[in-house]
């Protein structure tokens, strides 16, 4: 499909939308093109942290785990930026500008495997880490109940994004 045929399908499907199904489009598209911006800044920052502060530097040591621990604590900062642009899209695509339960609880989810990633366990108590446990079981049940529902032909059940 070309480009001039997208804006004019999507010309059409703006101009049977309400004056605020109109406001949260334009609300949606500000905030991707927000992330956007921030994911370009994270992903600059990131490659300049890599090949300056590690590679060029000779900080890159394999069994340095605090390093590794940063680095990939980074890289899931800028994956869970695309995946909250990708739901703000999703949601914008279709005929309501609602977030689906799923692609919230998969951000967090992903928030809050960064965090694991990043914890010096040396550091944190017990219960902290039986709480972020407990956050991750809670979260992907929620998940896999709804991946079910969905399964079984039921939309999943959506939440307003503001």
């Amino acid at each position: 499909m070309s480009i001039k045929q997208e804006f004019s399908e999507t010309r059409e499907k703006f101009r049977i939308l309400s004056l605020y199904q109109r406001f949260e489009y334009f609300v949606v598209m500000f905030l991707t093109a927000l992330i956007a911006v921030i994911v370009v800044a994270a992903l600059w920052t990131l490659t300049l942290k890599i090949l300056f502060g590690l590679v060029f530097s000779g900080g890159l040591d394999p069994s340095d785990y605090s390093a590794f621990q940063a680095v990939f604590g980074m890289i899931l900062t800028v994956i869970i930026a695309l995946e909250f642009k990708k739901s703000l899209l999703v949601g914008a695509e279709g005929r309501n500008t609602v977030v689906q339960i799923r692609s919230v609880v998969m951000i967090a989810l992903l928030a809050i495997c960064r965090k694991v990633i990043i914890l010096d366990l040396t550091e944190t108590d017990a219960l902290h880490t039986l709480a972020l446990a407990a956050a991750i079981l809670a979260l992907g049940l929620v998940y896999w109940l709804t991946g079910v529902r969905d399964r079984k032909g039921d939309k999943a059940p959506a939440i307003d994004c503001c």
